[in-house]
């Protein structure tokens, strides 16, 4: 116990003193402050050039419109101050050079079998410029259903979508961005978190492989305490790094003024960070042990990366299908994901960020997980001994498979 302390403390502390770490925990949050302040001050003095293109730009002054399919009787009060109507394209024209009218909209003759509008506007803006058309649908629409005023609220706001769950559910607004945009926001951050610390396992095997300092370390320590006392040490730095970039996030969005859209609505459950404490360790540990069974077999950092690649996968699968466990959380495929140990850590909470799961649906996920966890820690003991750390062989798949269930 005594030797596994001191891997750990040694360990820890190489670790959070080494200048690449230092760099990167400070410097990542540094850029990321920059970068957040920088396109503030950007969005206060002058817009971008994607903003010019998709966002809109108010003129303050009213639009025009000509009709020429004669549907248009009354013009409405509530768009009269934002749409002159003209006889002629002409006169409209003429408007427009003397800065009376800000664009104009041409109402073809044939518009009630085609539904055919001309919009004359001076700038390039195809996607910002269909914010504007809201005072000219208002009016269309209100001449098309006679001026009744309530035909025309309900034919311009065709559904107020209210939904009852069957079931005991979270409330989510189905409009809301933060209904896809802070599940995505999760899985994002436990993929970055538990990756990003178990990958410290690999990279710190196969330096002292390296640099043969395990040859030292082989000497006097076994190589279980080793593996044990690196788990722990570097998931606890893995820990504090995910700790001060998380600070300096919302340090930057208190100072750039931004937050997630809706976020105070979005009400998460006290269980959902019990569940994410658990998930985190647990996963970790997993791929902390599938790291440190690479680490023990590869002969360099050129063969752990090629290796580390498949290790990414099962972590990346629950981000390509975030859409579907946002909107779907309690689908078949969805379900899937998050009893799936080696995407579970992920895809789980991805799924408790966007609805209330079923309880034995995390705790069978738990299980599962914890049952792997197991199995690939005793088999990483296994291969973390001294013959393959001092030597290393050209490894794949299938020796590494057959490694971990002590077939090598």
């Amino acid at each position: 116990m005594n030797k596994i302390s001191l891997i750990l403390k040694t360990e820890f502390i190489n670790t959070v003193t080494r200048r690449s770490f230092i760099l990167t925990l400070f410097l990542v949050p540094l850029v990321a402050f920059a970068v957040g302040w920088f396109s503030t001050f950007e969005m206060r003095e002058t817009p971008s050039p994607v903003a010019a293109i998709v966002g809109t730009q108010d003129s303050g002054k009213p639009e025009g419109f000509i009709d020429l399919s004669g549907m248009v009787v009354t013009v409405p009060e509530s768009v009269q101050s934002a749409l002159i109507k003209y006889d002629d394209i002409d006169a409209a024209r003429t408007a427009y050079k003397n800065g009376e009218i800000s664009a104009f909209y041409v109402i073809q003759a044939d518009y009630i079998e085609s539904g055919k509008v001309l919009y004359y506007r001076p700038d390039f803006n195809p996607l910002g410029g269909l914010e504007n058309t809201g005072p000219i649908t208002e009016l269309i629409t209100y001449n098309i259903l006679d001026g009744q005023t309530s035909l025309v609220n309900r034919a311009l706001d065709p559904m107020n979508l209210a939904v009852e769950y069957t079931t005991n559910q979270t409330a989510r607004d189905p409009e809301s961005a933060a209904t896809f945009f802070i599940p995505y926001i999760v899985t994002l951050i436990f993929y970055i978190v538990i990756f990003g610390s178990a990958s410290l396992m690999l990279n710190s095997v196969t330096n002292e492989k390296q640099n043969r300092v395990i040859e030292i370390l082989a000497t006097s320590v076994k190589p279980v305490d080793l593996m044990t006392g690196k788990i722990i040490a570097l998931g606890g730095v893995g820990l504090l790094q995910t700790i001060v970039w998380g600070a300096v996030g919302l340090l930057v969005m208190q100072v750039t003024g931004k937050s997630i859209p809706d976020v105070a609505a979005f009400q998460l459950p006290a269980s959902f960070f019990i569940w994410g404490i658990i998930f985190f360790i647990l996963g970790y540990l997993l791929f902390s042990g599938l790291m440190a069974a690479v680490g023990a077999l590869v002969p360099g950092l050129r063969e752990a990366s090629q290796m580390t690649t498949f290790m990414i996968i099962p972590l990346v699968i629950p981000l390509m299908f975030i859409n579907e466990l946002a909107t779907n959380p309690n689908g078949v495929f969805s379900m899937i994901l998050s009893l799936f140990p080696l995407t579970s850590p992920v895809a789980m909470m991805a799924r408790l960020t966007a609805t209330a799961v079923p309880f034995w649906q995390p705790l069978l996920a738990v299980v599962l997980l914890a049952a792997t966890v197991i199995f690939v820690l005793r088999g990483a003991a296994g291969i973390f001994r001294t013959q393959n750390l001092l030597t290393g062989k050209v490894v794949n798949l299938k020796v590494f498979a057959r490694a971990l269930v002590g077939k090598e």
